[in-house]
């Protein structure tokens, strides 16, 4: 049995991953880095728009700090915030995007003097002061009161995945590619680290580790229309419901972006409207103004989404032969403007629709973009129910973002997350209770299990296909836990998922071969999947309210009397059917920012 040892095994190579893995580092500890792929081939370089950070450089960030951050980030959530969490997320962020810039991300910067901008349909005169020149810009996003989204034109993510990756080169932090986490080693009180596999052998290996870090990002893949990469399958959060112990939380709350381009459900930034970008209709008409007259296009993500929709099933949707979709028009931006600060939003419409966004409007529809939920864990990203395992980024349920993220706070939450849970990680480390004592016993019992498993699978004489129970799932997944939900749908979805779930397990694959047999692959995670799909689909069913992104069309209101809690999600048999729910209250006597009209 190939056993490998480190002090701190950190699952997921993307931005929250690296820079918690950077922080453990800094304070001695030795630390491995697993990956699914290269880590510049993270998801994290998909962010386009930007990390927003309480600088107050710019004209219109005037006057922006701290405390108006976390005020827009605690009435985003709905008050599913943890506000200490909050709190915590608005003081760290402004030092995160400034050591970014000394690990060598470009930052747009402010220009002093005059300069032409879009807003709310018209061109505008800003004038930026001389003694801001050179510093950070930030551009406009949804639900924020200043702008303080901190941009490198369209590439954010790229930047700075890049740059974070680079520093973990410099620091000799190795990273072992196309490895995925099939189970967690622990003897239901305390990690030990994870069972690998390698993706190209097959083999299954041990990692053991004083503290086990899951960064594996969000599960988008178990629906049919989403921005996220084909990696983003949730298996970090899997892995980790089924240890038993390990609650997931608030899987219900499923962020879906306004702009992502149709069909194909690529990502079209927020930053498209920051900058000015209009949202019209089948007529040409601008109709967010008729919804939202003070917030317009840049409302929050799921109230933008919400009413998409709905003026879409009112008949005013465009049409083409892919079904209904809407428009986004940046032509008013000007070329200049687009090739300079939207150059990736221009590459994405050429290649994949073959228009120029300078030029005619970009057909857009909402797709899954966010899951708010993930592996639940305290201010300092250690997980509830297993003593030495940690997580962050979208796999964790921090819980910065409560039931609605704001845009540009999840780029910002990878690296601060990271910073913070990766000192957390050393401390824990440094305490008698970071010490290890693990039977080798149980590693290899962990092993053969997850051998047994796969020999299972591959051994299978099943009838039914891995490939078409996953666009099921993903089917029902789009069609009844969308953005608008009802008790009919939801009922039916729990029923089907159930059913696939069932059907999971008599799967037969074509070919068993050892290796890098994708087969075999899609049907190991589809079991997993399908448990992430049924906890977000139950407590949708169970959540009888509508808060943020999770709206009940049959309970339009949010119900703070009953619903003032934070869903806990439990797999502890294998054998049941659908999670264990379990409530978590949130105490209004300890919140800085009570309970208040969202606006």
């Amino acid at each position: 049995m190939d056993v490998i040892h480190t002090d701190v095994l950190v699952i997921g190579g993307g931005l929250a991953g690296l820079r918690a893995a950077l922080g453990a580092r800094k304070r001695g500890q030795k630390v491995i880095i697993l990956s699914l792929v290269p880590p510049k081939r993270s998801h994290s370089a998909a962010a386009q728009g930007g990390m927003q950070a309480s600088l107050g450089n710019t004209a219109k960030g005037a006057g922006d700090n701290e405390d108006i951050h976390f005020e827009d980030t605690v009435r985003g959530s709905d008050w599913g915030a943890d506000q200490e969490v909050a709190r915590m997320f608005v003081h760290t962020a402004p030092k995160a995007v400034r050591e970014l810039a000394a690990w060598g991300v470009p930052w747009n910067r402010v220009q002093a003097g005059p300069r032409d901008v879009i807003i709310d349909s018209q061109r505008v005169t800003l004038t930026e002061p001389e003694a801001a020149h050179g510093l950070i810009t930030a551009r406009d996003f949804g639900g924020t009161k200043k702008w303080r989204t901190c941009y490198v034109s369209d590439g954010t993510g790229h930047a700075m995945l890049y740059a974070v990756s680079d520093r973990t080169i410099a620091e000799g932090i190795p990273v072992h590619e196309r490895m995925e986490a099939v189970s967690l080693i622990h003897d239901g009180e305390r990690c030990y680290g994870a069972i690998v596999r390698n993706l190209i052998s097959g083999k299954l290996l041990a990692y053991v580790a004083r503290a086990t870090c899951i960064a594996t990002g969000g599960f988008g893949r178990i629906y049919q229309s989403t921005t996220n990469a084909v990696i983003n399958e949730g298996i970090g959060a899997a892995i980790a419901l089924e240890t038993g112990v390990v609650p997931l939380a608030n899987m219900e709350a499923v962020q879906f972006h306004p702009t992502a381009i149709f069909p194909a459900g690529i990502l079209v930034t927020e930053g498209c409207r920051g900058d000015g970008g209009l949202l019209r209709d089948v007529d040409g008409h601008r109709f967010m103004p008729d919804y939202e007259p003070e917030k317009k296009e840049l409302a929050s993500r799921d109230v933008v989404s919400r009413r998409m929709e709905a003026h879409i099933r009112s008949g005013k949707g465009a049409s083409n032969r892919f079904g209904e979709h809407l428009w986004l028009d940046i032509t008013l931006l000007g070329e200049a403007h687009i090739n300079g600060k939207l150059r990736e939003v221009k590459e994405i419409c050429q290649h994949f629709l073959g228009i120029d966004p300078a030029k005619q409007w970009i057909p857009v529809r909402p797709a899954q973009h966010y899951s708010m939920g993930g592996i639940r864990t305290d201010a300092h990203g250690a997980a509830r129910g297993l003593s030495g395992l940690f997580a962050c980024g979208e796999a964790a349920c921090w819980d910065l973002h409560g039931f609605n993220r704001l845009g540009g706070n999840s780029v910002a939450e990878t690296v601060v997350a990271g910073m913070i849970v990766g000192e957390a990680i050393a401390d824990f480390c440094a305490t008698p209770e970071g010490d290890m004592h693990v039977s080798t016993a149980l590693v290899r019992d962990c092993r053969e299990q997850e051998n047994a498993r796969f020999a299972d699978i591959a051994t299978s004489r099943g009838q039914e296909s891995a490939s078409v129970l996953m666009q099921r799932m993903q089917a029902i997944m789009s069609e009844k836990v969308g953005i608008v939900r009802n008790g009919d749908d939801l009922t039916v979805a729990v029923d089907e998922l159930k059913n696939l779930l069932l059907r999971s397990r008599q799967i037969g694959l074509r070919s068993s071969a050892p290796g890098a047999n994708p087969e075999l692959t899609t049907a190991w995670r589809v079991q997993k999947m399908l448990k992430l799909a049924l906890c977000v689909a139950y407590g949708a069913l169970q959540r009888s309210e509508s808060r943020g992104a999770h709206f009940r069309e049959d309970y339009p209101r949010r119900d703070d009397a009953q619903w003032l809690k934070r869903t806990l999600a439990f797999w502890r048999d294998p054998e049941q059917r659908v999670p264990t729910l379990e409530y978590e209250n949130l105490d209004v006597r300890h919140m800085e920012l009570p309970p208040g009209w969202r606006g």
